[in-house]
């Protein structure tokens, strides 16, 4: 906790008290109906809320018991501590009273004897509060009571009335009895006493004579003392007078004001032992120590005389109350100028009171301190070191140091709205008390400092806050007022009647273009989804309020009175209506989000966000919004929509950066959605917690955000994250949680960011400003433990920006999507540069992130990658290496490097992906070793595949690497290293694992790999039972293997009976009938895989998948027995993957899945379309995404890497590809762009974006006049096609001009075309090399064209062959493609 305002302390002369007990300081005070108990500065100990409707009027501490008792007019209270011995003293309430006489009213509490409590109201009343309370002698007085205190002995009781002159002195006659007895005298005054004070003894259990100082309205200080007449009571020792006090040199200075307090002479004895404790050498020698020690010798009390100019004025009394008086008992100690008191300016009436409290505990390291309670509202905390505070030198700078100031409300804050630069706030209660707070620096860091108190009289629905506090906008129900706040009461400027349909839902400032602050803008939306916009006026701004640096400006105003307007004033500016408000729920601002309050002046979707909207069915859209001057109206514009499908949401906030948080209807499940590409990030139910009930935004100021979401007593704070694609890890992280249930038991009221990172919580009358920095815990904060290993806590905005932003070059995050953009040869780079750089490298030294890599390094092709690890490697390295460094990452290599990473902390790692690079530097080893026989896209699947093994996961892989394998041209390989993986002894669950069934493409090969799997099955266990292995020979039509195997197994009891089943010929129609009984049969025991292979034997293909699909629920297994058992052109086959898998791709919103199915449909171009295009919208009927494929987690930046390569696969592939709109293809790649960044992998994005190639246009030629337009020649609509499964195959152009790549291998898996046939192939599956147009006309394109004639004449002239002739080995490369 950064700091507390309290609450606002009563302007009551019985607020605070203060004492000591049990070694510790005790401060308590009350505010409102709350009591409020500190220790220190900004330590609170406990604030209670008094269940009453009154405020409270007096408090006092009982310095024997600890006790504490506070007073409304009608009760008193009292609270006793516990805990004390567990070192956590807490007050719970003892009892509570009240007076005998109902219109009586409390005024003041003072405690006596131990457990004796004495209340003044109109009459006198003494408790005792041990054990029961009860009442123990009342008097009835003349006049209600303003004063009546017990003096330290209880013996006395001084008292006197509001306005009285006369002092009356109770003396006790009886003490200890049951009948308690006083007798009275009376200590006349000239004027009004203004206040009293007893002196205190030295020590607790000392007797000593008792003395009373008394302050009048004549201007005067008196010493009342015992013993002037013996027993007859109290009499007038002396007087000092306050006005003669205080003389300042200079007229201007000259002030009617005087303020007086006592420091007592124990004090006064402690603050200069500490004083002298902590003087340093060279301030001993000096004159104000010397001074101080040579009157604390005397042991005076002291009174201190001030002014409300900085003026002090000290007297000592020595001797106080000798028989004997000397003219040196009342003597001057200093005269000082220029104390800054914070005295409030223009304060008046009630306001216009200040009083002092002065003490110094008994205790090592403690301080002189005054509390000084100011009756506007504030009690201020001030230390100072005694010799400095009476130092007589002019000099002295810090005479008194202000450390907290405890202000706050009377009542319980119900809403905090902050500007958009943060660095102001307004608070507002339930009984509509407003408080301007600003931002100020302190000692203790960033604190709130109360700017300006507004009373207001009607009810406020809404509010804003202008020119960082300087200005606030009030929205009643029939007006709209301007209050200027620049004062510390603010004033109303004028107010603007409006008519508005509907209910006014929020109060809106928009962004202005120029900074300044002149003019301003503000709006209002209503239920119905209409809106008024009002101009404000404002004093012009020539510098910035925090930076103080001087403003430039665009245009420039006149001074006064612009175009006949005042300079300060609300006006109507225009009105507009927004659409249909049937569903609406709320409309609200967005958080700013630490961006400044000045925009672009652009009206499009890359505007800053200014309002968000959501529906009762869950539909959240933003909206931005531009001043047109020239128009004079405002302008809207809705820049995103995303339908969250949760119904009747509860509350919803967003910020400007296109992030929203939404609440379910329940209030206990928070999800976080980007609005930009509307996807979820997160989602979390929270149980046990109470509800959800309020969410606000903040942003560091590179705009990571930051989410605090507020239950009734705690808040939790939320930080984004990079996202991470291939561990599927979350986006957002709770980074703290805020618990403020110790301190107060009143629920949260609301809560608001400042600009600087402190979260500012508003709970009862209280004000909490969290710390801006997070403590760094294991538990809760693993991803930041390398950050601050030395520090236990970190600045927030520094985390949330750690968390985020890009990754060093050798994470293994990036590592792994270098790998998947088939930079293979670049991450051998990096880890080489590694593994260099840490061989020399020790802990404690800085390791650059970067490694010495250039962005260029990252847009360079493989051969280039090749030759420059060569390069680097002999020219930087050479001279130094004894061994010779290594070219590439072998295994023995990544053995050497994980050896190094085991032992070593690697800065900006954590040791989760410390372990993690491990396993890639081993898996791009094991790569390494097999690169030269296999493809990109089985290195692709290898090293993702090995991590996965690595990882223990037991879920079968993704169908990402499922893909990379399924287009691999080294599949055999694949299986041969895949099977040695498991040893030789596959089994279904390690082929689910690897998913091998879904990406072998010859059949054959994948019907003897399930053979051996059979065989494995069958074998796995001793008893080797045939039930194991039934499913996969069935499918594999291997009936007489199975009844082989059945005849051995003797030892089942299911023998006899199967054995004789499979005897029989299943062709016929009655053992398939019995086949299919046996399989029901099965079902009903839940022996589902058992059952498949009965429909298998009955020849029902379909019932035998929808079984493992639907009920068995593992659908690798389906498909893998539909490819075995049918073949991939099996119609039963192709109709699950169209019924069952491609709808459920588009509910979960599983692009990879999609992909595949299309595939094996041979719809090769909806395979491309489907990466980038809606998969619902590519079925029919189109499918309803569920809540799953909202999330991030559906992306995948891997998918333009498929995509890329895919569309140059084939002319199907490449109409697929042309049937993708530009805007679509060139919104795809942005998104991307922008997933790549959010991963941290920025230079990957700068990557795609650099080398990008989009199609090129079809030539105009080819667009005939009865075929739908294509998509790519008009940038900015996607051709929509007439059926959602109208193919490619509609249009009359040849794709591979859309390539412009110099030479591109494109398989023809196009039927031919008579008005094409020139240009396409003419037979299916051939490969034809293209050529660019551009690249193949040489400068002087005649000559080629010559050429190329002349050629064709010879080829004619040549007769046909008659014999054998070796192909020249040129043309069997091209023929095969290589």
């Amino acid at each position: 906790m950064r700091d507390i305002l309290p609450g606002r302390p009563q302007a009551k002369l019985q607020a605070a008290t203060h004492g000591l007990w049990e070694d510790q300081q005790i401060i308590a005070y009350i505010s409102g109906n709350a009591l409020i108990i500190l220790d220190s500065p900004n330590h609170v100990l406990q604030t209670t809320y008094i269940d009453e409707e009154t405020e409270l009027e007096a408090v006092c501490l009982d310095e024997n018991t600890g006790k504490v008792a506070a007073c409304s007019t009608r009760n008193i209270y009292i609270y006793q501590p516990y805990g004390q011995d567990e070192g956590a003293i807490k007050w719970s309430l003892q009892g509570s009273m009240s007076l005998p006489d109902a219109d009586d009213s409390i005024t003041t509490l003072s405690w006596g004897m131990p457990n004796e409590l004495l209340a003044g109201s109109a009459s006198l009343t003494l408790f005792t509060t041990h054990g029961a309370t009860e009442q123990i002698w009342t008097k009835q007085l003349a006049n209600p009571v303003k004063f009546a205190h017990f003096s330290p002995d209880a013996e006395m009781i001084a008292s006197t009335g509001r306005y009285d002159r006369l002092l009356k002195v109770w003396r006790r006659i009886s003490f200890g009895s049951a009948d308690q007895r006083f007798d009275y005298f009376y200590l006349p005054h000239p004027m009004v006493i203004t206040g009293i004070h007893w002196r205190r003894p030295f020590h607790k259990d000392q007797t000593t004579d008792n003395v009373l100082y008394t302050i009048c309205a004549d201007y005067k200080v008196r010493i009342w003392t015992s013993d002037h007449h013996g027993i007859d009571g109290l009499g007038l020792w002396n007087e000092v007078d306050l006005m003669g006090s205080i003389q300042p040199r200079s007229l201007d200075q000259q002030s009617e004001k005087r303020y007086a307090f006592f420091i007592d002479g124990r004090e006064f004895t402690h603050a200069t032992e500490r004083a002298v404790e902590q003087a340093t050498s060279a301030e001993k020698d000096q004159v104000a120590l010397h001074h101080l020690v040579e009157i604390a010798n005397r042991n005076p009390e002291i009174c201190v005389v001030l002014d409300d100019r900085g003026n002090m004025s000290a007297w000592g009394f020595e001797n106080v109350g000798s028989k004997v008086k000397k003219v040196t008992d009342v003597f001057n100690l200093a005269h000082v100028e220029g104390l800054h008191l914070h005295f409030a300016s223009g304060a008046s009436g009630l306001q216009d009171n200040v009083q002092f409290y002065a003490f110094c505990p008994n205790k090592p390291n403690s301080v002189f301190t005054i509390l000084s309670h100011h009756f506007d509202g504030r009690l201020e905390w001030l230390q100072s070191r005694m010799d400095h505070f009476f130092d007589p030198s002019p000099s002295q700078q810090n005479r008194i140091d202000r450390k907290a100031t405890w202000t706050g409300h009377s009542h319980a804050i119900k809403k905090v709205n902050r500007t958009a630069s943060g660095r102001a706030l307004v608070s507002r209660t339930v009984t509509d008390e407003c408080i301007v707070w600003v931002q100020r620096p302190a000692e203790i860091g960033m604190t709130l400092h109360r700017h300006s108190t507004v009373s207001v009289t009607e009810h406020i629905h809404r509010t804003a806050l202008l020119q960082d506090g300087n200005f606030l906008v009030f929205l009643h129900h029939e007006h709209i007022a301007l209050w200027d706040t620049r004062g510390p009461m603010a004033v109303e400027v004028n107010r603007v009647e409006y008519k508005l349909q509907g209910k006014p839902l929020c109060l809106i400032v928009v962004p202005e273009t120029q900074p300044g602050g002149h003019l301003v803008h503000i709006a209002t939306i209503s239920s119905e989804m209409n809106s008024i916009c009002w101009e404000v006026r404002l004093p012009l701004l020539n510098r910035d309020p925090i930076t103080n640096r001087k403003y430039s400006f665009y245009g420039s105003y006149t001074n006064g009175y612009t175009n006949g307007h005042r300079e300060i004033g609300i006006e109507e500016y225009s009105t507009f209506d927004l659409g249909s408000g049937d569903d609406l729920a709320f409309v609200l601002p967005v958080d700013p989000a630490g961006s400044a309050p000045v925009i672009s002046g652009f009206l499009d979707t890359f505007a800053r966000d200014i309002a968000i909207s959501y529906t009762k069915s869950g539909v959240i859209r933003s909206w931005t919004a531009r001043v047109n001057q020239d128009k004079g109206k405002l302008e809207w514009l809705e820049t995103s929509t995303v339908d969250t499908s949760i119904a009747n949401p509860s509350l919803a906030s967003g910020t400007s950066i296109r992030k929203a948080a939404l609440v379910d209807a329940e209030q206990t499940t928070l999800t976080i959605w980007n609005t930009r590409s509307a996807q979820l990030e997160y989602q979390e139910t929270f149980e046990g917690n109470g509800i959800i009930q309020d969410l606000d935004w903040s942003s560091t100021p590179d705009n990571q955000s930051i989410l605090a979401v507020g239950f009734p007593h705690r808040v939790v704070i939320y930080a984004q994250l990079r996202y991470d694609y291939l561990n599927a890890g979350p986006s957002w992280v709770q980074i703290r949680d805020v618990r403020i249930r110790d301190i107060t038991p009143h629920p949260i009221g609301d809560s608001v960011w400042l600009g600087s990172g402190n979260l500012v919580i508003g709970a009862g009358n209280q004000l909490f400003i969290q710390d801006e920095h997070v403590q760094v815990s294991e538990g809760l904060f693993p991803s930041l433990r390398m950050i601050s290993r030395q520090k236990a806590s970190i600045d927030i905005f520094t985390a949330v920006s750690r968390l985020n932003g890009p990754l060093p070059i050798y994470h293994p995050q990036l590592l792994s999507q270098c790998v998947l953009a088939g930079k293979l040869l670049l991450v051998q780079r990096i880890l080489i540069r590694l593994f260099q750089k840490l061989k020399f490298w020790t802990e404690g030294e800085e390791l650059e992130s970067s490694l010495g890599f250039l962005p260029e390094d990252f847009s360079e092709d493989a051969e280039t990658q090749m030759t420059t690890s060569r390069r680097d490697i002999h020219s930087s390295y050479a001279d130094f290496s004894d061994d010779g460094e290594p070219q590439a990452v072998t295994e023995e290599v990544a053995v050497q490097l994980n050896e190094l990473l085991q032992t070593k902390q690697i800065p900006l790692l954590s040791s989760r992906e410390q372990f993690h690079l491990a396993d890639i530097t081993e898996c791009v080893g094991m790569v390494e070793k097999h690169r030269r026989s296999i493809d990109d896209n089985a290195g692709r699947f290898l090293l993702f595949f090995r991590a996965h093994a690595l990882s223990d996961a037991q879920a079968p892989i993704s169908w990402r690497e499922i893909i990379w394998a399924f287009h691999s041209q080294s599949q055999d390989i694949l299986v041969d290293l895949v099977s040695r993986h498991f040893n030789g002894k596959m089994l279904w669950q390690h082929a689910k694992e690897s998913g091998v069934f879904m990406w072998m493409s010859d059949i054959t090969a994948l019907r003897a790999q399930f053979e051996v799997i059979a065989r494995n099955e069958y074998t796995k266990t001793e008893d080797k039972n045939p039930v194991d292995c039934a499913l996969y020979y069935l499918a594999l039509k291997k009936k007489p293997v199975l009844l082989g195997l059945w005849r051995m197994a003797t030892w089942s009891r299911e023998q006899p009976a199967t054995h004789r089943l499979l005897s029989n010929n299943f062709n016929e129609e009655r053992w398939k009938t019995a086949a299919l009984k046996n399989a029901y049969a099965l079902m009903g025991r839940r022996r589902f895989e058992y059952a498949a292979s009965f429909f298998l034997l009955a020849d029902h293909l379909q019932d035998a998948m929808n079984v493992l699909h639907n009920q068995l629920g593992d659908t690798q297994l389906a498909i893998a027995i539909g490819r075995v058992y049918g073949g991939d052109d099996s119609p039963i086959l192709l109709n699950f993957l169209r019924d069952k898998i491609l709808p459920q791709a588009a509910r979960d919103g599983n692009r990879w899945l999609a992909t595949w199915a299309f595939w094996l449909l041979n719809r090769r171009d909806n395979a491309v379309r489907c990466l980038v295009t809606p998969l619902s919208t590519l079925l029919s009927p189109p499918e309803t995404p569920n809540f799953k494929s909202k999330s991030y987690l559906t992306d995948d930046p891997a998918l333009v890497v498929l995509y890329k390569q895919l569309r140059e696969k084939s002319l199907q592939t490449l109409r697929g590809a042309s049937m993708v709109g530009l805007r679509e293809e060139w919104e795809f790649v942005l998104h991307t762009a922008g997933l790549y960044e959010r991963m941290g992998c920025d230079l990957l994005a700068l990557d795609l974006v650099k080398t990008w190639e989009f199609l090129a246009p079809p030539p105009a030629s080819l667009k005939l006049a009865n075929r739908p337009p294509l998509s790519p020649a008009i940038p900015h609509m996607s051709f929509h096609a007439r059926s959602a499964n109208q193919s490619a195959t509609d249009f009359d152009f040849d794709p591979r001009k859309l390539l412009r790549r110099r030479s591109s291998l494109v398989v023809a898996d196009l039927p031919a075309r008579e008005h094409v046939a020139n240009v396409l192939a003419e037979s299916k599956g051939s490969i034809v090399e293209v050529g660019d147009e551009s690249e193949e006309e040489d400068k002087d394109g005649k000559g080629n064209k010559e050429d190329q004639k002349v050629e064709e004449k010879e080829e004619k002239k040549k007769p046909p062959p008659t014999q054998f002739q070796e192909p020249d080995a040129s043309s069997l490369l091209d023929s095969f493609g290589f």
